[in-house]
């Protein structure tokens, strides 16, 4: 088994599925305690909301009483309230001396400025408010990241991690505007029900008998239609990967006759997607109808009975209109929180998910008092009866013990799985170990803070990352320490100088996430001058050279020596040709030293090492079952 494959990968805590999530207070509160910080900010929010549907009440009324019965009819002295807007309008003729429909316009112009400028700054400080709060919680979500272990790494995939600061965060985002909205829209509602309530009892009755329905029918409507939109964005997505699959190599394509066999794949496809984007019209076209019917309903009810009672004089015409427009008033919180309760129960999932991050307190083992190291190390490194396994019962590392004096050059070699890797990570301090010590200048690890460790620790690994950036900033990365002189120094040891040069603007060139205009042999050049810039008092090089041409390694044979001169420097390598000249060899094998000595010893003791040489520079034979024809000793 490989140290990958050994590796425990325990996805339970991101695997929720949206839709599986009930409402939670406890999770509930817990979001909004982010919101804390901008509580005043949120009252001013709420406050701006109360009068902005205010006013949209008074803009309805203003039309139907003061414009329909004040002016059109002259019925002003109805049952039903005007909530002063006819008088007000009487106030505004006298001022102005101006007729009562310019009065009204006038009032009408400045309720809808009223109106526009509260409703804009709600939304404003609203929103800005929610954004700030999840700006916070991605902000903390991050740093907590990137301080936890790499055994976190090793069980959680790094997909699901991005969906956790991305899409549950976007969730939140949603739910909390949603219910912000939700609330400013049932500020109207309880106005307008008051008021109708006040004119006709049995009429907003039988109103409020279709308000239930409506909700219903809306929740149960938007949750059939969440799993037929899922369809409908897997089958998009499986067009877009079909497409661009066919176009990239569509020179292959032409080449091998494919053409009429691919268009049959994507014509299933296509008629997939058809399939679900019919359900889904069908879906929203049928639920569009069913409310559409239900406010019909209500209008033929407010036409029949208000009607009547305008004929009876116990009703205004306006007061009709304004029961017409109040339902709206009704309908619409109401059809909102439908579909916010679904937004709702995304939203605890994502909430929870986000939140088993943030809770996952696993972290490598700090000291509580620790070692102060010199300034300085000499640079001695000791393991000593190590043991280690990522997995309970299966060890990786057995009773490893060596020492690697100041400045010598350690190369370790073994088949995969061997524990090379696990050795370096180890000693980098990026996993706790139980039995068995390390020893760094007689300094016991687990003394020692792992920053301090890893500061006198430079780690050049075959897939080096590079950053979003200038070709500087990757040399640099962040260290205050290192000028633009010493990182351009560094640079040209290595023999990294020259391709940089080259580069369009030097060191100032802008490269692509993970280096994608550079060259892989630049890349690995970039990762020793960003080493020696560090000037650590260690050097890692995991397979450093193991991708390089034959000419850029030869460049940089000499920049390595200059970089392991007087350094204590462990090399990690299958390719044997690279390590020859390592002062010592150390050969594992199922996580066990097997052998150790200098290259012509091991060559002489024709072991595991001496059969590994031979596969590697003598022209070896290969059996009818794919094995080399080399006695292997194990």
């Amino acid at each position: 088994m490989s140290e990958a494959q050994s590796q425990k990968r325990d996805h339970s805590m991101f695997d929720a599925e949206l839709s599986g999530a009930v409402l939670n207070m406890q999770l509930l509160g817990r979001i909004l305690r982010w919101l804390k910080p901008y509580r005043p900010v949120l009252f001013l929010s709420g406050i701006l909301i109360l009068v902005s549907s205010t006013v949209a009440v008074l803009m309805e009324i203003v039309i139907s009483r003061v414009l329909v019965d004040y002016i059109i009819t002259g019925s002003a002295d109805s049952n039903m309230p005007d909530l002063g807007m006819i008088a007000l309008t009487k106030w505004i003729e006298v001022q102005f001396e101006t007729m009562p429909i310019y009065a009204a316009g006038i009032l009408f112009a400045a309720l809808m400025v009223v109106f526009s400028v509260t409703g804009h700054l709600h939304r404003l400080t609203l929103v800005g408010s929610i954004v700030k709060a999840l700006r916070d919680l991605r902000q903390d979500l991050f740093s907590h990241l990137e301080t936890r272990p790499f055994s976190f790494y090793d069980k959680v995939p790094i997909g699901r991690i991005m969906t956790r600061v991305t899409n549950d965060v976007e969730a939140l985002y949603e739910m909390l505007r949603g219910m912000g909205s939700l609330i400013g829209e049932f500020v109207p509602f309880f106005v307008a029900l008051t008021i109708m309530l006040s004119s006709s009892v049995e009429l907003t009755l039988v109103l409020l008998l279709l308000v239930p329905i409506v909700g219903m029918t809306t929740f149960f409507f938007r949750r059939a239609s969440r799993e037929v939109f899922r369809l409908v964005r897997n089958s998009v997505s499986a067009l877009n990967q079909n497409l661009q699959e066919n176009l990239s190599g569509m020179q292959v394509v032409q080449l091998s006759e494919r053409q009429e066999r691919n268009l049959d794949v994507y014509t299933q496809i296509n008629k997939s997607n058809r399939r679900y984007e019919f359900r889904s019209i069908n879906i929203s076209t049928l639920y569009g109808a069913f409310n559409d019917s239900l406010a019909s309903v209500g209008l033929g009810v407010i036409i029949w009975y208000g009607g009547g009672q305008v004929v009876q004089d116990q009703m205004s015409l306006g007061g009709v209109i304004l029961f017409t427009r109040f339902m709206n008033m009704l309908f619409t919180p109401v059809v909102m929180l439908g579909e916010q309760l679904n937004v709702l129960f995304r939203a605890m999932a994502s909430g929870e998910r986000i939140f088993q991050a943030l809770d996952w307190d696993e972290q490598i083992h700090e000291p509580e008092n620790p070692v102060t190291l010199p300034e300085r190390l000499e640079g001695k490194v000791e393991f000593r009866h190590l043991n280690f396994g990522y997995l309970p019962g299966s060890p990786i590392l057995k009773d490893v013990s060596l020492t690697v004096p100041p400045g010598e050059k350690l190369a370790i070699v073994g088949p995969t799985g061997s524990g090379k890797s696990t050795m370096i990570r180890l000693l980098g301090r990026f996993y706790d170990f139980g039995r068995g010590m390390i020893f760094l200048d007689d300094v016991d690890l687990n003394d020692l803070r792992s920053r301090d460790v890893r500061k006198r620790i430079g780690v050049v690994l075959q897939d080096f990352h590079i950053f979003s950036g200038t070709v500087l900033d990757n040399i640099i990365l962040g260290n205050p320490d290192i000028t633009r002189e010493r990182a351009i120094e560094a640079a040209k040891t290595v023999n990294a100088d020259g391709f940089i040069q080259r580069l369009p603007q030097g060191y100032d060139t802008p490269l692509v996430e993970r280096g994608s205009n550079l060259s892989q042999g630049q890349r690995q050049l970039l990762a020793f001058a960003r080493v020696l810039a560090a000037d650590p008092e260690i050097l890692i090089l995991d397979e450093a050279t193991a991708s390089i041409d034959t000419e850029t390694e030869l460049l940089i044979q000499d920049g390595l020596r200059k970089l392991t001169e007087g350094r204590t420097s462990i090399l990690i390598a299958h390719r044997l040709q690279t390590i020859q000249e390592a002062d010592k060899i150390l050969v594992l094998h199922h996580g066990v030293v097997r052998e150790y000595g200098t290259h012509d010893e091991l060559i002489a003791q024709k072991g595991l090492y001496y059969t590994l040489h031979e596969l590697q520079f003598q022209d070896v034979s290969i059996d009818d079952e794919g094995n080399p024809e080399v006695e292997i000793e194990l």
